[in-house]
């Protein structure tokens, strides 16, 4: 598959490859701590040739229309979307936030080529979002390096208000390429 195809045929593939191959059904504790009934692990298809080269088309045209200049957020959910955009050909940096700075080396909390405040504009990114918290932890790490965010991106939205709270932290636009009610139509704690 092209990668220059229309962004909806790439939205459209991607579904397709989440549905197949990300969605686990039985119960699961997600990263928030609560108990689920069901998972998307997004990992097990954008880490599939299709899905990554669907994902790289779709996170290189919101990087192109926020005018990012670098992709990333918490390692690992955020670290194959970043690499993803270097593939779809945005000109842009990937970089990953750690939990915690290291401490050997560089010591430092944000990996990846160096981001310059006042210049770099960053993209976020999250593979699934539920409550939030790990991409307003991100948000934070980069904020405080002084870096302005121009907006956040998920691959899928669990609707459990995570999507709300990322945008009131962030202060920028919210965007997630898919919903759990498109992964999961049939789920059986649909609203």
């Amino acid at each position: 598959m092209a990668i220059n195809e229309p962004q909806g045929d790439a939205r459209e593939r991607l579904l397709r490859v989440l549905r197949e191959h990300a969605l686990v059904i039985g119960e699961v504790v997600l990263t928030s701590g609560a108990t689920a009934q069901y998972l998307v692990d997004a990992k097990r298809a954008i880490l599939l040739r299709e899905g990554f080269l669907a994902l790289g088309e779709l996170v290189t045209a919101q990087a192109v229309a926020w005018g990012a200049t670098a992709v990333g957020g918490m390692t690992m959910g955020a670290d194959p979307i970043a690499c993803s955009a270097l593939v779809g050909g945005a000109d842009v940096k990937a970089f990953f936030v750690r939990k915690e700075a290291k401490t050997h080396g560089l010591s430092r909390r944000i990996e990846g080529p160096v981001l310059r405040a006042g210049i770099d504009r960053c993209m976020l990114v999250e593979d699934v979002v539920t409550t939030g918290g790990s991409t307003i932890r991100a948000l934070e790490a980069v904020r405080a390096e002084g870096l302005e965010v121009v907006g956040v991106l998920a691959i899928c939205d669990r609707l459990a208000g995570g999507g709300d709270a990322i945008r009131e932290a962030a202060g920028a636009p919210y965007v997630a390429l898919t919903t759990i009610d498109e992964v999961y139509p049939e789920r059986p704690d649909r609203r």
